[in-house]
């Protein structure tokens, strides 16, 4: 039997629903061979989009704008969208073998990585991720709360989700209010007391994660001023040297060394204190966090020439009521499904998934949960247009699944017998087209569903 024509089309699942899982649709479905493909999407989730949705920060429309593209995906005839089925307990591993060809996992990294140090447990010690989805309606943690009613709060960590929480922290509730921020955040972040937000970066300026524009945008703000210490902009020799080299890297230290040198403006009511080569390491407090102990680091360079920050003997307590760490996204093992529990990826060479050392057959690997938690959305594109090469030559020689009802029909009657639910493409439009007409009348981008049974309520009206 040959896959890949009309009559036997190559089925191909993916599992999530986020920027390399669409990106990896549409290298299949477009394939440069002109094989037929069926690919069908599926997400725990009602909505999609992944991070897009969930994790970009609500002020940042223009990159949401990316959407855009994916509608255009999921008009494909050959695509589908099945929401709110949840792999491994909706449907198993051992049920998708029996309806498809291929599997993709394309699921992310889902958590936050621990900083592994005394007291991390207390209460107002909080992950990025919890506060990322929370302010972004994301149905899971709706439901969370943060005291912020404290004056001073921590952000350990100073990549762009870093800086996305520090940003939102600092903002007024006018400069919120324009965005699709979730009703329930933007009404607690108005009554915020928070007044300090002191960031941390383990190494120096020249070595902080963070984008130029993100960096620009905290000098914008309305309400807070932007506390850089001028010994904390200067560069060590190591950094001096390498920055000749980086022009993304020189260009944040000028910026830096621009906001240490300006004069706070007393009209504004909040700080973002910047500091560099400081580490935490204890979290203060009986039971709730009261302070944050910080060791003072050094930059010197490990045997392959790489900066390392190396901590030295002098500490410093930091008086903080919350502190949110952002030091890097971790994926989770999905069921039955290799998982490498020290790198937090699925193992694979290449996309294709790797168990037991060995190969197995028709399961590949897309974005973070396929090479951690690493670029912007659109370097999900290359990746996944890789993993999809592989999976094509992989097909045109034999080495699929082989499914005993390789339909679409089959699928469908499978979820319907259990009852589910499922949420198409065209059901998301609906949902979609409510919260930006909801948007209309506050003139936001959109007021969006955080609750899923609110969401089917409205999907299911007459």
């Amino acid at each position: 039997m040959t896959l890949g024509t009309p009559d036997t089309p190559l089925r191909v699942a993916i599992i999530g629903s986020g920027p390399s899982g669409f990106y990896a649709a549409d290298a299949l479905l477009n394939n440069a061979d002109g094989l037929t493909v069926e690919v069908d999407m599926f997400d725990r989730l009602l909505t999609p989009h992944g991070l897009v949705r969930g994790g970009v920060a609500p002020d940042h429309q223009k990159i949401k704008s990316v959407t855009k593209v994916y509608d255009k995906i999921a008009a494909h005839p050959r695509f589908r969208f099945y929401g709110n089925v949840t792999f491994g307990e909706t449907l198993s591993h051992a049920d998708m073998t029996e309806y498809y060809h291929q599997i993709i996992y394309a699921v992310g990294a889902q958590t936050d990585r621990a900083l592994g140090i005394a007291g991390e447990a207390l209460a107002g010690s909080h992950t990025a991720t919890e506060f990322v989805a929370w302010y972004n309606g994301h149905p899971d943690y709706r439901h969370l709360s943060f005291d912020l009613s404290q004056e001073t709060a921590v952000v350990v960590g100073n990549g762009n989700v870093a800086m996305d929480v520090t940003r939102i922290l600092a903002s007024t509730h006018e400069e919120l209010a324009k965005t699709d921020i979730a009703d329930y955040a933007l009404a607690a972040l108005e009554r915020s007391q928070i007044k300090r937000i002191i960031m941390l970066g383990r190494r120096g300026p020249a070595q902080a994660a963070f984008t130029h524009p993100e960096l620009k945008e905290f000098g914008e703000l309305e309400a807070a001023n932007v506390i850089v210490a001028p010994a904390d902009a200067l560069l060590d020799p190591f950094s001096a040297q390498d920055i000749q080299g980086d022009r993304d890297a020189a260009k944040n230290v000028t910026l830096l060394q621009q906001y240490a040198a300006q004069a706070p403006n007393p009209a504004k009511p909040r700080q973002i204190i910047m500091r560099f080569l400081v580490s935490p390491v204890e979290l203060l407090g009986s039971t709730r966090l009261e302070a944050v102990k910080v060791v003072k680091n050094m930059l010197e360079r490990d045997s392959s020439g790489a900066l390392r920050a190396r901590a030295t003997d002098e500490t410093e307590v930091l008086p903080a009521g919350l502190i949110f760490r952002s030091i890097g996204y971790q994926g989770v093992p999905l069921p039955d499904v290799p998982f490498d529990l020290k790198r937090g990826v699925i193992p694979n060479v290449d996309g294709r998934v790797i168990g037991n050392d060995e190969l197995v057959t028709g399961e590949y690997v897309v974005g973070w949960i396929k090479r951690g938690p690493s670029g912007i959305i659109g370097t999900n594109k290359p990746d996944s247009i890789a993993t999809v090469k592989a999976m094509l030559f992989d097909a045109a020689n034999g080495q699929t699944i082989l499914p005993a009802t390789p339909s679409r029909t089959a699928l469908e009657a499978c979820l319907n017998e259990r009852a589910v639910r499922y949420i198409s493409y065209a059901d998301w439009q609906q949902l979609d087209a409510e919260e930006v007409q909801r948007g209309v009348a506050q003139g936001r981008p959109r007021i969006k569903f955080t609750d899923p049974t609110q969401m089917l309520a409205f999907l299911n009206k007459p």
